[in-house]
């Protein structure tokens, strides 16, 4: 290369663990952000839209600073006046906080639904990334059962629309209230201590602060203990049973089936009372589709008064992976310019056949054969040839399907005469 050329110029790559969405997987995308939106409107939950950072001491205390999301997997950063802030790894924190500083408990029981990237530091693998996409509803300032229903029913509605719901389970447990939960807590700690030499080494890590973690361990030194430890119903107090017993029997009485599933747990102390998953074999290993609890003890762990909250989260990636590909919309109506005098009347006439709700689209390019072969092969249900006397435009329909909508836009055309 002499001294005179200049370098190619090298195209800058996607950040690893990032996605472009396009075609047919951005429709998919599209169809769930879709139907939650007509969802959370059924189910009346009021949208609200977060920050993408919020301080770093939002998660750091909602989280836990010995969580695996808190000391591996936050993008943390100082701004320029040297305050850490955090892009979101997950929704509730954010919309805990944003309830206490914006008085939003003027308004509960508050019933809240958002959207939108979050972004975690974590090995990139199928339908998970560094910057993914979740939908998220939750209900703060209510501590009754009904609303641990509500949201149950509104999820199974949820992936029933989006047409998922074949071959996915709604895995339900009991965490028991703080006195029920914290004995169970402590019963743990003395059964796990007699095996600890032989636990992995984050189970060891997790034995005295957080002993309910093991019992979700992926790692196979830990599976022949975590299935003989004690369970959460040899310590569940009177109250906390009938929780659960309202909860699943609402869940009967609403048509949603539910399997009990014992060793699913919250390792975060402000997790109470019902934790679920909707689970599925059709994701490989990681198969979670939608998750949550109760977690009355959030709000209070940000500064704010003892408020009972329960809510769940699921990724739109691996939501919209379950969706499979989704057709853009179909084509309604062409419309194909012969002359380029007739143009500006054809601009016109599309203008006005969008503003009537059809889908429609122009071809004003190439000779007029092209052009009409470029109409015909564009799959359109109906095609308008648009043409210029030397005079003045007029427009011709082709043809139309026999339906309500065709009718219209023969309706239409008669009108533009």
């Amino acid at each position: 290369m002499s001294s005179t050329q200049t370098p190619p110029i090298q195209t800058p790559q996607a950040i690893r663990g990032t996605q472009d969405i396009f075609g047919a997987e951005a429709e998919a995308f599209g169809f769930v952000v879709e139907t939650f939106e007509r969802v959370r409107r059924l189910y009346r939950f009021r949208r609200a839209e977060m920050p993408v950072f919020e301080k770093t001491a939002v998660f750091s205390r909602s989280l836990g600073e010995t969580t695996d999301v808190v000391s591996k997997e936050m993008y943390s950063f100082e701004d320029r006046g040297g305050e850490s802030l955090t892009l979101r790894p997950e929704f509730t924190a954010g919309l805990a906080r944003a309830y206490l500083t914006n008085g939003w408990q003027q308004y509960a029981p508050l019933k809240l639904a958002t959207h939108g990237p979050l972004f975690r530091y974590e090995r990139p693998q199928k339908g998970r990334y560094r910057q993914f996409h979740q939908i998220d509803a939750e209900v703060i300032g209510a501590g009754e059962p009904q609303a641990d229903v509500e949201l149950l029913v509104m999820a199974d509605q949820l992936l029933h629309e989006l047409g998922i719901a074949d071959g996915v389970t709604l895995q339900l447990n009991t965490l028991g209230d703080a006195p029920s939960r914290e004995a169970w807590r402590q019963a743990l700690i003395a059964y796990f201590r007699d095996h600890a030499g032989q636990l992995s080494e984050d189970s060891q890590e997790r034995l005295e602060k957080n002993p309910l973690r093991i019992l979700d361990s992926k790692d196979p030194r830990d599976k022949p203990f975590t299935a003989a430890a004690p369970k959460i119903d040899d310590f569940l107090s009177g109250e906390a049973q009938d929780f659960f017993g309202r909860v699943t029997s609402g869940l009967d009485a609403a048509g949603v089936a539910w399997t009990r599933a014992p060793a699913l747990v919250r390792g975060l102390d402000y997790y109470r009372h019902t934790a679920f998953e909707f689970v599925t074999d059709r994701l490989g290993a990681q198969g979670t589709v939608l998750g949550g609890g109760r977690y009355d003890g959030l709000i209070e762990a940000l500064g704010g008064p003892p408020t009972p909250a329960v809510g769940w989260a699921a990724g739109i990636e691996r939501l919209a992976m379950l969706v499979g590909e989704k057709g853009e919309v179909p084509l309604e109506v062409v419309i194909v310019v012969e002359s380029d005098e007739a143009l500006l009347f054809a601009t016109q006439k599309l203008a006005a056949l969008r503003r009537a709700g059809f889908s429609a689209d122009m071809i004003a390019s190439g000779s007029p054969k092209k052009r009409f072969d470029k109409g015909v092969k564009s799959g359109a249900e109906s095609m308008i040839v648009v043409g210029f006397d030397g005079v003045k435009s007029g427009l011709r329909l082709r043809s139309t399907p026999n339906s309500s909508r065709g009718k219209k836009l023969e309706h239409l055309v008669e009108l533009w005469g």
